[in-house]
């Protein structure tokens, strides 16, 4: 690592202000430290997000679920009202990472990160949820934006994210043994108005698909998300999978997904 001062703000304004003067948030480091560890990363200054109490913690506002932006993986996985209301939510964020990774990593910091493999992306896309910050309130269709790259500006913090209840929900994923991050994942939600259906790990970033989408709109089955024919012309081919293989995962983990979901 390169030399950098740790500030530790307890209020969000402080938070704010150190981001606005360009300090690099700090939330479960998961990401951040190990680039600084390697020295792919060398912010001078880190502003250290987990003594904000008011960026953590969950409740539930009538057909909604806010999450806060520092609350971990673990809190998520086991908390009451999100086993209840979106237990789809609470088993994607049991299955974080290992154990290590769901007791330090938070929501924020996976959102704002937004790798192109990461698990919350799909549930917040798949969601329409909404990331509220500091400054505003983005949508999820405008939040997403690419590779490790998302709609926040400079110096602009993730404060919580919006969650609209499902009627039904459901992630699977194949796990990438060597990472622990999802070969691809694929999280289906539906509600009154149709289906959303986000995919993970299989191209350039979280994205939605569309045919899954209006097909499972019309029958919310797994025969027919498997008569949908997924192109693999713009998915990720690497030494862990070809584009072929991850097209048939799609495939195969929606149809699982809808399975699940219908119980």
């Amino acid at each position: 690592m390169y030399a950098f001062t740790l500030e530790k703000p307890t209020t969000l304004a402080d938070a704010a202000k150190l981001a606005a003067a360009g300090a690099k948030p700090l939330a479960g480091g998961q990401t951040l430290l190990a680039s600084m560890k390697l020295r792919l990363s060398a912010p001078e200054q880190l502003a250290d997000l987990g003594g904000v109490k008011e960026l953590a913690g969950i409740k539930k506002d009538g057909n909604t679920l806010v999450i806060g932006a520092m609350t971990r993986h673990v809190d998520v996985g086991s908390n009451a009202d999100v086993k209840a209301a979106y237990p789809a939510l609470a088993w994607l964020a049991d299955h974080i990472g290992d154990r290590q990774v769901r007791a330090m990593g938070t929501i924020g910091g996976s959102l704002a990160n937004n790798d192109p493999a990461a698990c919350y992306p799909s549930a917040v896309l798949a969601s329409g949820a909404t990331v509220v910050t500091n400054q505003r309130e983005i949508a999820a269709d405008d939040f997403f934006q690419g590779l490790f790259t998302t709609a926040l500006q400079e110096g602009e913090l993730i404060t919580a994210v919006r969650f609209p209840l499902p009627k039904r929900a459901a992630y699977e994923k194949l796990r990438q043994k060597a990472s622990n991050f999802p070969l691809v994942g694929v999280f289906i939600a539906q509600f009154d108005s149709g289906v959303r259906v986000a995919v993970t790990g299989a191209g350039n970033g979280v994205f939605r698909h569309g045919a899954l989408e209006a097909a499972l709109s019309k029958s919310f089955t797994p025969q027919a998300a498997e008569g949908v024919k997924i192109d693999a012309s713009d998915l990720n081919s690497d030494l862990h999978a070809s584009a072929d293989y991850r097209a048939n995962l799609i495939s195969v983990l929606t149809q699982r997904a809808v399975t699940q979901a219908l119980g």
